[in-house]
């Protein structure tokens, strides 16, 4: 049995690799005029995602394009869970992406105390862990630094750069896990994942890209510890994503199909290399079902 030292890293290792959050740079920029629908505490006040896509729809001019453009992930660190999820449901889920994407995991704005994936975490195999969700933000930008695509085996591995915290998780040599240099910095690879369109457990109207661990096991290049921390015999790790733009995908992720943290992931070549088209012309092809409320809005612009 792991002791309570290795059963505490284990618990932060899978929060930090289930949601990685973009690393856009760049200068000062103009914060976006995303139009949200009002609520308050009460969660009888939440609106309906098709009344708010009807009166406040994200990408479907040149306009609201713009103002998407312009969001980063510090504006979207600034928001209450409310705002993200009202922007995450007016998305679509957008090609499938490919190769390296940068990544950092981020709390909504007011996320107080104990971080709510603690508990989870305890009533799912009795690992009690009490983690400040700053602290935890810090120690997942330490362990993680972003997700690796691989389109045509429709799998993802998890990038990570320091194994010195992580080495009592770990079976074999370390030197035999794969590496990835990005940006002339090493990563290993680990904890692989499927990848397919499946339907978003917050916004079942359309699909949303899923990174799904459960079957981890049956993935090449799969090693035993700690990649289990993820898989259906761990923390059933399933996390899904929609692009915001190009380069840039929005996602949540889920222990056991519990909400826990929210992620972006950030492609810097391809961010610059389709934005402008993609201001012009709208979204890439879609390769996951987009609902049909989207697609009557498109034939109602067309």
């Amino acid at each position: 049995m792991y002791s309570r030292h290795v059963q505490v890293l284990a618990a932060v290792l899978v929060l930090a690799t289930v949601a990685v959050l973009g690393g856009c740079k760049g200068g000062r920029q103009a914060e976006p005029d995303i139009q949200f629908m009002g609520y308050d505490a009460r969660y009888s006040t939440k609106p309906d995602f098709a009344r708010l896509e009807h009166r406040y729809p994200l990408g479907d001019t040149v306009e609201s394009r713009q103002e998407l453009a312009r969001i980063t992930p510090k504006y979207l660190g600034h928001l209450d869970q409310e705002k993200v999820d009202q922007i995450y449901a007016r998305l679509t889920a957008g090609p499938i992406p490919d190769g390296p994407y940068d990544g950092d995991l981020f709390l909504p704005e007011g996320s107080t105390g104990k971080v709510r994936a603690a508990e989870i975490i305890g009533g799912l195999k009795g690992l009690v862990v009490r983690f400040k969700a700053r602290k935890l933000e810090a120690l997942g930008r330490i362990l993680w630094k972003g997700k690796v695509f691989y389109r045509d085996q429709m799998v993802l591995r998890n990038r990570i750069e320091d194994l010195a915290i992580l080495a009592p998780l770990i079976d074999g040599p370390l030197g035999d896990i794969p590496k990835i240099d990005v940006d002339r910095k090493d990563a290993w690879l680990m904890f692989p994942a499927r990848l397919y369109c499946g339907q978003s457990l917050l916004d079942g109207r359309r699909e949303s890209l899923i990174i799904d661990y459960a079957f981890s096991d049956e993935i090449a290049g799969y090693r035993e510890r700690p990649d289990f921390l993820a898989t259906r015999r761990g923390f059933a790790v399933r996390d899904e994503i929609r692009m915001i733009r190009p380069g840039f995908y929005l996602g949540r992720a889920y222990l056991d199909r519990v909400f826990v943290l929210n992620f972006t992931l950030y492609n810097k070549e391809i961010a610059d290399a389709g934005l402008d088209q993609w201001l012009t012309a709208g979204s890439p092809a879609e390769e996951c079902s987009v609902g049909s409320q989207r697609l009557a809005v498109a034939s109602v612009a067309h």
